[in-house]
């Protein structure tokens, strides 16, 4: 299929999200890179200051908070009335959704931030009545939802920052090792394993997010620039796409056979189609995406980088509504001198680049991914902003 390549900047007759749009907007303690989730009128995320957050979902209205030990870098799960979250100390803590009063903590072996790219931890994911979850001490753990006590735990070569895919019986997971594993979701069990290729740079080719599932096929990102898709059954390769020169960190959005996510330093998004890996279209940037994206009527919502979240035409890639915090609209010119390209002499990975990465996250950088709920939006920046923005 012929591969259409859209560049189209954002010029004034684009449509736009103003403060009309900004249903309200809730300052938290730090950044987020915490994803949220919304349960029976509230909306759950939590900071980078170990700060969980319980928020109105219509208003914004901070309903009740609780301070953890560690940085929250993960997605929160939902089990009957109580909500679970890994936090950077390495502890899973269970709250009642309610009040926020602790129900039970599991303590793992330790945590690890790989590098200063390494932006999450991995998040719950919940099958039944067990929890299952990575962790930097390069385990995989399943753990009893109601009473929080050991299942049964797996040790990989590398830090767990990806958070479990379960298909069936199958619990699917990569690590920064380089591997990516089916296991017995029951009893842990090795299935099989599978070994990116790697690249001269990334020789491990680190698997740093979750994985989708497509009919008989696991697909997810790697740091050896490569998107891979496996037969699930026994881990043999279906196809993959490499993108030379960057990573690919987010987790497809799987909608409609189509793939859609964003990727590292070439500052792309991609549609693809799911049994082929052909790319259908693209959309080049100026910044990384590393959320993961969403579809609704007929738009693919996803934030980036730059302080803007997009909306796509499913279709065509075309740019249909843009939403951009304050500070990027305030500090945009210093480091991009167009919707495609950095500012003249911006080095992203100079002799500087940890100044500038973060003046890129002061723009309110979009790490969260976004979650809908009826009309709304909702999202965190790095700047500590939580949105409720409605969808016109």
């Amino acid at each position: 299929m012929r591969i259409k390549l859209i560049l189209m900047l954002l010029l004034t007759s684009c449509l736009t999200w103003s403060q009309v749009n900004q249903n309200w907007k809730f300052k938290a303690d730090s950044g987020i890179y915490s994803s949220p989730v919304i349960s029976v009128g509230q909306v759950y995320f939590g900071d980078k200051t170990g700060h969980f957050y319980a928020l109105d979902k219509y208003s914004g209205k901070e309903k009740w908070r609780v301070e953890l030990n560690g940085a929250i870098k993960s997605k929160p799960a939902i089990y009957k009335q109580i909500i679970i979250i890994n936090d950077q100390s390495a502890c899973i803590t269970a709250m009642d959704k309610k009040t926020g009063e602790v129900v039970w903590q599991f303590n793992m072996d330790g945590e690890k931030q790989v590098d200063m790219w390494d932006y999450y931890l991995s998040s719950p994911t919940i099958d039944g009545d067990i929890v299952y979850v990575g962790s930097g001490d390069g385990h995989i753990y399943a753990i009893n939802a109601e009473s929080g006590n050991l299942n049964w735990k797996f040790k990989t070569g590398g830090p767990v920052h990806a958070t479990p895919t379960i298909h069936q019986d199958v619990l699917l997971i990569g690590s920064f090792d380089g591997y990516f594993y089916a296991l017995d979701k029951v009893t842990g069990k090795e299935l099989w394993q599978f070994n990116t290729i790697g690249d001269k740079y990334f020789p491990k080719g680190a698997i740093q997010r979750a994985a989708c599932i497509y009919n008989d096929k696991v697909i997810f990102g790697s740091r050896d620039y490569n998107i891979y898709a496996l037969d699930i059954e026994n881990g043999h390769g279906h196809w993959n796409y490499k993108e030379p020169g960057s990573w690919i960190i987010a987790t497809p959005l799987l909608y409609d056979s189509t793939l859609y996510f964003g990727t590292s330093d070439t500052h792309r998004f991609y549609a693809m189609d799911a049994e082929s890996g052909t790319i259908k279209w693209q959309l080049p940037l100026n910044m990384r995406t590393y959320g993961t994206a969403l579809a609704l009527n007929g738009r693919i919502y996803f934030g980036c980088f730059n302080g803007k979240i997009y909306g796509l035409n499913e279709e065509n890639g075309a740019i249909e509504f843009v939403f951009q915090t304050d500070e990027s609209k305030s500090n945009y010119a210093n480091l991009f001198k167009s919707e495609t390209s950095f500012a003249d002499g911006v080095e992203l990975y100079g002799p500087e680049a940890r100044k500038v990465e973060e003046e890129i996250l002061g723009l309110g950088a979009f790490l969260s991914s976004p979650i809908v709920d009826g009309d709304m939006l909702y999202i965190g920046d790095a700047n500590g902003n939580f949105y409720g923005l409605r969808l016109d």
